[in-house]
């Protein structure tokens, strides 16, 4: 596997994108326009426009390209945003936190359906991703759980076969683990400064949702930085003064969606 790396290609060396500790899985993307089949020399000049294009995008926001990994038609794995870095492809906050994002250099028209060194190229992508950005098993598409027909449907058959490389039989499809949450412990909890694993996996959310304040951790033991922390992602919801005081509360904790932990 030879990733293209950002500063080959004439990025900056690191995404600006928030860090992201592990995701459930990685989904498949497709351009959704037009594309023409082009010479591999000229691959890493679309990838830049596109680029380009995403940080034009004022009703998006984008701080960097939307994806981790751009995939061509000649295998060669492009360096998006790359591993621990939040995606801005998959539809919301959430679903961006959730799973990683790796777009095929395809169209609606043009260039529709994958060479063999692409859906390869994918792969490498996702076990990139895998080995050095704690992704889960779990393969799906943009359409899986967003409204749209992304990554087109013959992109899609291959990503629902379970994404086999060419050649090869396909694998059994992992299907997405039911994730349990943590209810809301009560303010006491908090108050009371506690030692719990439900602490760091508080913290570990904060920080996938672009909220964590930490210096060193998260840990178990609450601390003045998870107190900080919670208070950005209070924020981020759109409280402010007494209701962003850091000390989480009911609402706020449900939206969070800390995965239950073991005692």
């Amino acid at each position: 596997m030879a990733i293209i790396r950002r500063a080959q290609y004439g990025l900056p060396a690191v995404s600006p994108a928030a860090y992201i500790g592990s995701t459930r899985g990685v989904k498949v993307h497709y351009l959704g326009t037009a594309y023409s089949s082009r010479p591999h020399s000229q691959c890493a000049a679309y990838v830049r426009q596109i680029r380009e294009s995403h940080l034009a995008n004022e009703e998006e926001d984008y701080i960097d390209v939307a994806y981790n990994f751009l995939v061509c038609e000649h295998g060669g794995v492009f360096e998006g945003r790359g591993v621990h870095r939040r995606t801005g492809a998959n539809g919301n906050a959430e679903l961006n936190s959730r799973d990683y994002a790796v777009c095929a250099l395809l169209g609606s028209s043009g260039l529709t359906e994958p060479t063999d060194a692409m859906l390869h190229g994918i792969r490498d992508a996702i076990e990139e991703l895998r080995e050095h950005g704690d992704a889960g098993d779990w393969i799906g598409g943009h359409r899986d759980g967003h409204a749209t027909t992304c990554p087109g449907d013959p992109l899609y058959a291959w990503v629902r076969r379970g994404a086999p490389r060419p050649g090869k039989p396909a694998p059994s499809r992992p299907t997405a683990p039911a994730v349990q949450y943590a209810p809301f412990p009560g303010a006491a909890f908090f108050r009371d400064q506690p030692t719990s694993p439900l602490v760091t996996a508080m913290g570990r959310r904060l920080v996938a949702e672009g909220c964590g304040r930490y210096k060193v951790g998260p840990g178990p033991r609450w601390s003045e930085a998870d107190r900080q922390s919670y208070a950005a992602w209070q924020r981020k919801l759109g409280y402010s003064g007494a209701d962003a005081d850091g000390w989480p509360g009911k609402t706020s904790w449900d939206r969070l969606r800390v995965p239950k932990t073991s005692k």
